[in-house]
């Protein structure tokens, strides 16, 4: 057995191979993270997108359809005891062969292969960064975890449904609510003039901006998420309906259902305004940590207006995306206003009474 197998130390990654995984690697499985990371302060590149590749490493393992879900689950969990560390390549690379050749896009198979130098840049990083990333990517894939645990697969035909708003809540916690956290830690770690912030207070907000985020994206993609047998809006709801998830299948049952997607509409609104406290509370001249923050809060309010605009949202074949064209020219108007907190304010709570109004 030699040293890696018994959790010695990964090898030195070359300068050149950490820059075509942070860089191009990142940017073919990112999308839109990829501008928003882009825009970050260059301290703060490294371990947030090393956190966000190992995290759709995750993520690509537990959705690797070709397989049971009990069988993901064994690699998905196997995959966290690595990240917990002392990783091995033996290990990384036994995820790599079992995973690669089921991954149709060619991007993820990729990623599943550069795992080991993933890793090996984990482990050159100094403790505390280290130890936050480390710490979000397991918490992220518990929020995975519960996905395959709750969850029939996915060509079974059956729909189950998170049982409560407090699974819900904790659903969107692990998911997306937790990396608030971590980006609070990691940016009050790595900027100087947030040395005055309460981490505890703005750790709260952050995991509300999270939430917000992810929470537009379960209420955007519940048709598509229906047909893969998850239902996130909760039995609880539906129940005070009088439906099953089984129903929504049927898009013809929109206007009976609404009330649910109403419910979690305002649950967003509410995560939203501490994702506004959020940017606000950053100094005005952290210009590249105000655009990184506000630019996902406003194409989220689109979306979102866009989802609570659609009379019928439960059809797989109507999409509520924002348009390319509408991204870029709301992130060169963002440069004007990115300064001002009522510029912002006023950004956000127009976006904010358009949702409020198609309700």
């Amino acid at each position: 057995m030699s040293i890696l197998d018994t959790g010695g130390p990964l090898p030195a990654v070359a300068p050149r191979a950490k820059k075509i995984l942070l860089t191009d690697q990142l940017k073919s499985v990112s999308r839109a993270f990829y501008l928003t990371l882009k825009v970050l302060p260059k301290d703060l590149r490294e371990p947030v997108g090393l956190a966000y590749l190992l995290a759709r490493a995750g993520d690509t393992i537990a959705d690797t359809r070709l397989l049971p879900p009990e069988e993901r689950l064994r690699h998905l969990l196997e995959f966290r005891r690595q990240v917990d560390g002392p990783a091995s390549i033996a290990g990384l690379r036994s995820i790599g062969d079992a995973l690669t050749d089921r991954q149709s896009i060619p991007a993820e198979r990729e990623l599943l292969q550069s795992l080991p130098t993933a890793f090996a840049v984990l482990e050159a990083m100094d403790e505390p960064d280290r130890r936050l990333v480390r710490s979000i990517v397991v918490k992220l894939t518990q929020g995975m975890e519960m996905d395959l645990e709750i969850f029939p697969p996915e060509e079974s035909g059956r729909v189950a449904a998170l049982k409560d708003r407090d699974q819900l809540d904790e659903y969107v916690y692990l998911v997306a609510g937790c990396v608030g956290e971590f980006w609070t830690s990691m940016t009050m770690r790595h900027t100087p003039s947030l040395s005055d912030w309460d981490e505890t207070e703005m750790s709260v907000l952050g995991a509300g901006f999270g939430k917000a985020l992810q929470m537009t994206n379960v209420l955007r993609d519940v048709p598509r998420d229906l047909r893969i047998g998850r239902c996130y809006l909760p039995q609880s709801d539906l129940d005070e309906l009088g439906l099953s998830p089984e129903d929504l299948l049927d898009a013809a049952m929109a206007p009976r259902a609404r009330p649910a997607l109403v419910r979690g509409i305002e649950t967003a609104l509410e995560h939203y305004r501490r994702a506004e406290e959020y940017i606000v509370a950053l100094p005005r001249r952290n210009v590249r940590l105000r655009l990184a923050t506000l630019w996902p809060v406003l194409i989220g309010l689109a979306t979102l207006r866009m989802v609570a605009r659609e009379e019928s949202w439960l059809d797989p074949d109507r999409t509520s995306r924002v348009g390319r064209i509408w991204v870029y020219r709301m992130m060169a108007m963002s440069f004007l206003g990115v300064h001002g907190n009522y510029a912002i304010r006023g950004w956000i709570g127009r976006l904010r009474s358009d949702v409020q109004r198609a309700l």
